[in-house]
């Protein structure tokens, strides 16, 4: 590993932190400034020249602070002369702008995903997309992670004799699917229909949960309003306890302490894709770290080695 060179912006150095631990290498210095007229300033204060440069930075709240600190950082590595730079982004925000379901709606998604390419980017490392098309946006390779064996694995430590895996919605069955083969349990799917972003409606949820302990599984968890409204559904049809696990843990606008104030809600996993303050945290919160499946995806990459098989 001797030729790379890993950078962070200041979106999640906690994540950056632990990554190079397992790469064991060095996280290297960024110097940011900001100027009396709002602009930003980005230096590496490291060696790029013919290095493979990893530059991580998910897109978290401030979204457009930090995407701008990510392609000034891929314009720095570009003059720097680095032989190929990748971006590290465990969250895309702007992947839930996909599509244009309104007249003279901007695709955020394949907008922000030209940026990033015309700023530098040679590849792309993500982690579990909120729709799958968002990977045909990037004209750069991506390789495209998920953390369902990190989510797998935490519960298969418990007893999960009388589990369903419920998806909140049919769109992202086919994740949930494949979660409940993993811990080898049904799965069933809510009818969703969102009104707006802080609006949803439930109309039922389709599959046997009646006494039965359900893990709700979704990608992203912002607002909690899906959440929110798919346990009051999981409720009335008589569930016997519920835990909810995503991937993204936004949490925002006080959404933990609505989630973690249902009664009937056990426990609430999420991974460390996105940094949640200290001030969030609640009990029955567990937050899984990715850093490694990171960090593995990263030497393969530089290693040229195929990513692909880490799921096999």
């Amino acid at each position: 590993m001797r030729d790379i060179a890993v950078f962070s912006g200041s979106a999640h150095p906690g994540l950056a932190e632990e990554i190079c631990a397992q790469l064991q290498v060095p996280l290297l210095p960024v110097r940011i400034d900001r100027f009396a007229n709002d602009c930003l300033e980005v230096q590496l204060q490291a060696n790029c020249r013919e290095r493979d440069v990893f530059l991580i930075q998910p897109l978290v709240p401030p979204v457009q602070e930090h995407l701008v600190e990510l392609l000034l950082m891929l314009d720095a590595a570009r003059g720097a002369s680095a032989a190929r730079t990748t971006v590290v982004m465990s969250h895309y925000a702007y992947a839930r702008s996909d599509k244009k379901d309104e007249p003279r709606i901007s695709i955020g998604g394949r907008l922000v995903a030209d940026l990033l390419s015309a700023a530098g980017a040679s590849r792309v490392l993500t982690l579990t997309l909120h729709s799958p098309q968002v990977h045909g946006f990037f004209s750069v390779p991506v390789d495209h992670l998920h953390a369902l064996r990190e989510l797998a694995g935490h519960f298969r430590s418990h007893d999960l004799s009388n589990t369903v895996v419920v998806s909140p919605d049919l769109g992202n069955a086919k994740p949930a699917s494949a979660f409940a083969r993993m811990l080898g349990v049904p799965v069933a799917a809510g009818a969703k229909q969102r009104f707006s972003d802080d609006r949803v409606v439930i109309s039922t949820v389709i599959g046997d949960i009646e006494g039965k302990d359900v893990i709700v599984l979704d990608d992203e968890i912002a607002r909690g309003s899906t959440v929110i409204e798919l346990i009051g559904k999981l409720r009335e049809r008589g569930v016997a306890s519920i835990r909810v696990a995503c991937t993204h843990g936004l949490f925002t606008d006080g959404a933990l302490d609505r989630i973690a104030a249902q009664p009937d809600v056990l426990e609430i996993v999420c991974t460390n894709s996105v940094p949640i303050p200290k001030e969030k945290l609640v009990p029955n919160l567990r937050v899984l770290s990715i850093a490694p499946a990171m960090a593995e995806a990263m030497r393969r990459i530089h290693n040229g080695e195929s990513v692909s098989s880490l799921f096999h």
